[in-house]
């Protein structure tokens, strides 16, 4: 009696742990079945953005503190949500072919008393930008490839050094002379302190979106204008010397310049 009732608790236990067994493997399989159904690769990537912009920046005058201003100018492009923004401390990156990733090149750079990148790189912008690339040029860029003559017909405007540089450092009011352009279109004139650059000169025919009054001469100058390059469009403004320089309407210029020179809607103030 004693081994029947052991025999029969052990076939319970057995009956017990092949149901248990079953259960277990049942839900194991389900799981298998699920998994294969929808496999988890991971957190799903990040949508590309269309707009893919290479600011160059490493060297400029030491009165430009690039390194301050670079992170707050990538910050204001980076506003505007299809903009993808790579920053690059080395001008040389211009002798590549991987120029041709990006639709916008931002130079926020002047080679001061440093060779600027050569023939190769002066040839890869041109193209870049007569084949359809945008350019945008901030304050003191205007005075970079001092010995490249071609530099002044993509700028439309270049520094000449002979020339009185700009008034001194202070508070001056911005115009906005072309209301109906895109990038202008909604501003209105503001208030910065800066430096109002009178040294600008060129031959090549743009158009002037802003301008400003010089306290020194009385003269009107271009803070702010553009111009077309082939299938390329060009944004330069000599506004930024600094972070105080960098107020929010400035900084909607240049990020508003930018969506221009990519041939993008300008979005809305």
């Amino acid at each position: 009696m004693e081994s029947c009732l052991r025999r029969g608790g052990a076939a319970s236990s057995a009956v017990l742990l092949a149901l248990g067994l079953t259960v277990v493997g049942g839900f194991a399989l389900a799981a298998e079945q699920k998994s294969a159904a929808y496999p988890y690769s991971g957190p799903p990537a990040a949508e590309p953005k269309p707009l893919q912009v290479l600011l160059i920046t490493g060297c400029d005058y030491p009165g430009h503190v690039w390194r301050e201003t670079t992170p707050v100018l990538a910050a204001a492009l980076r506003e505007d949500a299809r903009v993808d923004v790579r920053v690059l401390e080395d001008a040389h990156f211009l002798d590549s072919g991987a120029l041709a990733r990006y639709q916008v090149v931002v130079l926020h750079y002047m080679n001061w008393r440093t060779p600027a990148p050569g023939a190769a790189a002066q040839q890869n912008l041109r193209q870049f930008v007569e084949r359809g690339g945008g350019l945008v040029l901030v304050h003191f860029a205007c005075g970079a490839w001092l010995e490249w003559p071609g530099f002044a017909s993509l700028a439309g405007r270049t520094w000449n050094p002979k020339l009185r540089g700009h008034d001194p450092r202070g508070p001056f009011r911005v115009e906005i002379v072309a209301p109906e352009h895109p990038i202008t279109k909604g501003l209105a004139a503001f208030e910065t302190n800066d430096e109002l650059y009178t040294c600008l000169e060129g031959a090549v025919p743009v158009e002037v979106l802003a301008k400003a009054r010089s306290r020194v001469d009385g003269k009107d100058y271009p803070m702010a204008f553009v111009l077309q390059v082939g299938r390329g469009r060009v944004f330069h403004s000599p506004l930024g010397h600094d972070v105080k320089a960098f107020n929010p309407t400035t900084l909607a210029l240049f990020r508003r310049g930018v969506a221009w020179a990519a041939g993008l809607p300008v979005a809305a103030p």
